[in-house]
């Protein structure tokens, strides 16, 4: 449900947001590259029923948080989450994203080390991961090719890569085709801009990696197995799912996300 009844005003752009409230834990969910919030609404419901306090959101330029404003740039986009973290005072907050929302979550995680408690990571890339030539060749090339698309076809052929049930497909598809095609390649450069490989670099907080098994996207079936090894922690592949395995199985996905809060302390704690 298109459902953002908050705004937080920032660099020409009115980010809409909501916030559930409460003394629970704070979450705070990222969605993916031309997604937008609804994407989790089955966790938003889930873990809400559980007493956490649920904060879902728009990044600039996408649905209702419309216009954008200033340019869509990984920069902005660290800013922009940080900046509704501090706006809403949220104490340590763990922060879950998918796809360019776990990219962002990442950096903001790696650029501000005490301002989260815990990440979830769904179906996205490892940022600081080393890139072989044929990685750096593809995300070079992705811009330009996803340019060559007609603007007609570019939402569904979009959603039949991220999504494989129909339900997930649809709002996929309701999705995309709110962001015209000139933006959505600018938001995924500055996508391909969060990554920033550091092989030496660990995650400071406790770490939740989900993943779909059927996801072909880029290079996450390889990079992620092999973040989980480096980091310590153990990859949940959930069955049959694609790109957006939180709409394809959202009960899995939630079952994930609950389990590994269980494990998370009240207060903060790092990993190492």
């Amino acid at each position: 449900m298109m459902n953002l009844p908050l705004t937080f005003s920032l660099q020409g752009c009115a980010l809409r947001y909501d916030d559930s409230g409460g003394d629970g834990v704070p979450l705070v969910f990222s969605h993916g590259a031309g997604a937008d919030h609804v994407m989790f609404d089955a966790q938003s419901e889930h873990l809400r029923a559980l007493g956490y306090r649920v904060v879902t959101w728009d990044m600039r330029g996408h649905g209702l948080s419309r216009p954008a404003g200033a340019r869509f740039t990984a920069e902005q986009a660290i800013a922009d989450l940080h900046a509704l973290v501090k706006h809403l005072a949220l104490d340590r907050p763990v922060l879950v994203g998918q796809s360019l929302g776990g990219n962002l979550s990442q950096a903001v995680v790696r650029r501000h080390p005490d301002l989260a408690r815990a990440l979830v990571v769904i179906d996205s890339t490892w940022n600081t991961a080393p890139l072989s030539w044929k990685e750096r060749l593809l995300l070079k090339a992705a811009a330009p090719g996803l340019s060559m698309i007609p603007a007609k076809h570019l939402p569904g052929l979009m959603a039949e890569a991220s999504a494989v049930t129909e339900g997930a497909r649809a709002d996929a598809r309701r999705a995309f085709s709110q962001l015209p095609k000139k933006e959505f390649v600018q938001v995924w450069r500055a996508t391909v801009e969060l990554l920033d490989p550091d092989p030496r670099y660990r995650t400071p907080v406790p770490l939740c990696l989900i993943r779909g098994e059927l996801d072909r996207t880029g290079n996450i079936a390889a990079a992620m197995p092999r973040w989980a090894r480096a980091e310590g922690v153990e990859e949940v592949v959930i069955p049959g799912a694609g790109h957006i395995s939180n709409q394809d199985d959202p009960h899995a996905v939630n079952a994930a996300i609950e389990a590994f809060l269980r494990t998370v302390p009240a207060s903060k704690q790092a990993r190492r």
